[in-house]
């Protein structure tokens, strides 16, 4: 089967999280102008688009993306589509038996439209506290959503981001999943190796199994 590209493609305008510089793509050198080559120069912050959170994102002194473990995002994980409206819940979870060591990658109503061409939406489905804790108690590696944060906006930002990364889970934020159904695929996402780095921005595909 063919991989799917499950990450967002980095342009001017991309829509950002409020108050995070808005990524500026310069091509400093055209070949087009005259020059010998073409050469871009980025201007953004780490969490732009499709990216990872590392723990040292909302932990003092915590693991940088540059420690990220490999199996935590190549191999296994599973597609669960959120019924609810404004945000995953515990309630729904236990419908789906998590297992210990899953990586789950959630896709909610935020991937019913084209969200990268639209201005930040406030009221994005997000995972709730308690169900934070409940993916800690399941013992999940990796978690992944269909918008800029797990958390909601102006709701649960640091405690849920503290809840999820102090328990060693890691998080993939603004992945692209409107043309990929529920179910089990093989996952590749491969973050910039940042020293010390909150965060990073990464090139994300899964295969169905």
């Amino acid at each position: 089967m063919d991989w799917i590209d499950i990450s967002v493609t980095l342009r001017n305008g991309l829509v950002s999280w409020p108050g995070d510089p808005e990524p500026r793509i310069e091509r400093v050198h055209n070949m087009d102008n005259g020059d010998p080559a073409n050469l871009t120069h980025l201007n953004m912050s780490a969490h732009t688009g499709t990216h990872m959170d590392a723990p040292l994102h909302f932990i003092k002194n915590g693991q940088g993306i540059d420690q990220l473990p490999l199996n935590a995002v190549i191999g296994e994980a599973r597609v669960i589509e959120i019924e609810d409206t404004v945000s995953i819940r515990p309630s729904e979870l236990h419908r789906h038996s998590i297992a210990r060591g899953e990586r789950i990658l959630f896709k909610t109503a935020n991937s019913k439209h084209d969200w990268t061409n639209a201005p930040f939406l406030e009221n994005f489905v997000y995972i709730s506290t308690e169900a934070g804790r409940y993916l800690v108690d399941c013992g999940v590696q990796t978690v992944g959503i269909d918008y800029l944060s797990v958390a909601g906006y102006k709701r649960n930002e640091t405690e849920l981001h503290r809840i999820l990364l102090d328990a060693g889970i890691w998080v993939i934020e603004g992945l692209y999943l409107s043309k990929v159904r529920a179910g089990h695929y093989e996952l590749i996402c491969l973050p910039l190796k940042i020293a010390h780095g909150d965060g990073a921005p990464a090139r994300a595909f899964i295969r169905p199994l």
